[in-house]
């Protein structure tokens, strides 16, 4: 038997009567951003005896968790007086921060510049020109390099009058934004019964901010695992302690991974209690499993996230509240992801059970 004092959401799922809840207007995009949907995943939640629960984080107004951020960099620089009206905002992202940005600052009448990798989806970089920014992807190297993509953001900036380099990595206005809506939204949506929280991370705001506000409001009775794709470092660090930093390998995952510990996560690395290791053929066949059992088409950060849930609910026990991100829709990603050529050149098509293939319908 699951618990007894699972959430309302929990409970609608069995009702038969249908439940209208109805929100009031919001101001602009702006006013939009947050408050999403927390889902019961119910094949995995009856497979494990646990509920599985995902932030619906693509039902954002910009369609991925990182909305959250963008708003908060953008307001924390209004607040401080380093932008002004008719400015410039430049950021380097993977892609959804500087989606997000760009709806923001059409919203609030700046420009946006984005600097990211040439490793990301060309879907992402046609649809930030489609929002109004002028993009630059550039090749992918490490962070000490100095022409990283986030630092020719800097110097983009520094070269401009009225421009702000946001700096999700290492400005903690981004974290900021989960421990006031993200962390705050989870613990209400479940009543409080939160058992487990478990996401990737990229910048570190998401995890830190809700891992943060979490373990507060529990009494640290919430226990917190790292989830990460092959090539980052932060598994490694979590399990030696901090004192082991290993990158082995790459992953087909976009924006999460990390080769060292930001400013966002800093602060909040000491209450992460353990830590998972998604290897790439998990991830691509949750996100198979996510659209076949449950209609929900997100890519592969969010799938890895789910695979993670699971993995906590085994360790963790029957009975509790599991609870991850689902970061975005798989059609940012859908030109690879549901590729048979693309998943054949990763070698990651026998990842897919011979029931799921169906849905590789791209040549």
């Amino acid at each position: 038997m699951l618990r007894n004092t699972v959430s309302s959401i929990a409970k609608r799922a069995y009702s038969s009567q249908p439940v209208i809840s109805v929100s009031k207007p919001v101001d602009g995009f702006v006013g939009a951003v947050g408050n999403t949907p927390l889902i019961r995943l119910n094949r995995l939640s009856k497979e494990t005896g646990s509920n599985i629960y995902a932030k619906a984080e693509f039902m954002n107004p910009g369609g991925s968790v990182k909305d959250r951020a963008a708003l908060f960099v953008v307001k924390d620089a209004e607040e401080k007086g380093l932008i002004k009206p008719g400015g410039t905002v430049v950021e380097g992202t993977a892609g959804n921060t500087g989606i997000g940005l760009a709806h923001v600052c059409r919203a609030k009448g700046y420009k946006c510049v984005i600097y990211m990798p040439n490793t990301q989806s060309q879907e992402k970089i046609d649809l930030l020109r489609m929002l109004g920014a002028e993009v630059y992807p550039v090749p992918a190297v490490a962070f000490d390099n100095p022409e990283n993509y986030n630092h020719q953001a800097a110097r983009h900036a520094q070269r401009l009058e009225n421009a702000v380099w946001t700096n999700q990595f290492d400005n903690t206005a981004n974290r900021r934004a989960h421990i006031e809506t993200t962390g705050p939204e989870i613990w209400k949506q479940l009543d409080g019964h939160v058992d487990g929280f478990t996401c990737s991370t990229g910048t570190g705001g998401t995890l830190g901010g809700i891992a943060r506000y979490l373990k507060e409001k529990s009494n640290h009775k919430t226990k917190i695992f790292l989830a990460d794709p092959p090539g980052s470092v932060l598994y490694s660090y979590i399990k030696s302690g901090g004192t082991l930093i290993e990158r082995g390998g790459s992953s087909i995952t976009e924006g999460i991974g990390q080769g060292r510990v930001t400013e966002n996560l800093k602060p909040d690395i000491e209450l992460i209690d353990d830590a998972l290791q998604i290897p790439d053929a998990e991830s691509l066949k949750m996100i198979y499993r996510l659209l076949d059992e449950e209609g929900i088409y997100v890519g592969a950060s969010s799938a890895l996230n789910v695979v993670a849930a699971v993995e906590m609910a085994k360790k963790l026990g029957p009975n509790k509240n599991i609870v991850t991100i689902l970061c975005d829709g798989a059609y940012r990603y859908q030109s690879r992801l549901f590729s048979k050529k693309w998943i054949e050149s990763k070698g990651l098509t026998d990842a897919i059970p011979e029931h799921l293939k169906k849905y590789a319908t791209l040549d």
